[in-house]
């Protein structure tokens, strides 16, 4: 049996103990493999400028989640992708979030499943509570696991469905000026 790393064991959401081992065993069940990390800071504008500029990545897809309140920008290098992140106006998606990191840091790490139904059953087996289950039509069906289960990270979990990614490449300049993918127009600070 593999011993879990941390300071203390996620417990399960039942309160019949700790999960352990298992999550390990879960993950590999699933199928699921690495997708992407999201960084999130009040301004796009400096990610954007660190991850393309400096790091040079390049921006492939990205834009407005208007029903949760908050602009993505997702940096492509090499195979591996990067999603950036900023609260919209107004919205209070991410004040916990920058409640805790004001300057803003790693978000969630993403892993891709092949079925989000056979990654519900096996995540709920294990004891662990599902947060956030939304399924977006045929682009992507997605859950969340609080951080307090997972030593800490969010856990993002998804499905890519058919239509995704979504099709055109739109650049992080229209992206950072609301040109996006359901864009607002209104432009990042």
């Amino acid at each position: 049996m593999t011993r879990a790393y941390g300071r203390h064991e996620p417990e399960r959401a039942d309160g019949t103990g700790t999960i352990g081992a298992e999550l390990q065993d879960t993950v590999a069940a699933m199928g699921a493999e690495f997708d992407h990390v999201a960084v999130a800071a009040p301004r796009l504008r400096d990610l954007v400028a660190l991850y393309e500029g400096v790091l040079g990545g390049v921006g492939v897809v990205g834009g407005d989640h208007r029903e949760t309140g908050f602009r993505a920008v997702q940096v492509q290098f090499g195979a591996g992708l990067v999603e950036l992140l900023e609260p919209l106006a107004g919205s209070s998606f991410l004040d916990s979030f920058f409640a805790r990191y004001p300057q803003g840091g790693l978000h969630h790490v993403t892993f891709r499943v092949p079925s989000i139904e056979r990654a519900l059953e096996i995540v709920r087996a294990a004891g662990l509570e599902v947060h956030g289950l939304s399924r977006v039509g045929a682009v992507q069906s997605e859950f969340f696991l609080h951080p307090k289960a997972t030593h800490g990270v969010l856990v993002q979990i998804i499905e890519k469905g058919p239509d995704y990614p979504p099709t055109g490449v739109v650049s992080s300049a229209a992206i950072l000026a609301g040109r996006g993918m359901d864009g607002n127009g209104l432009p990042s600070t």
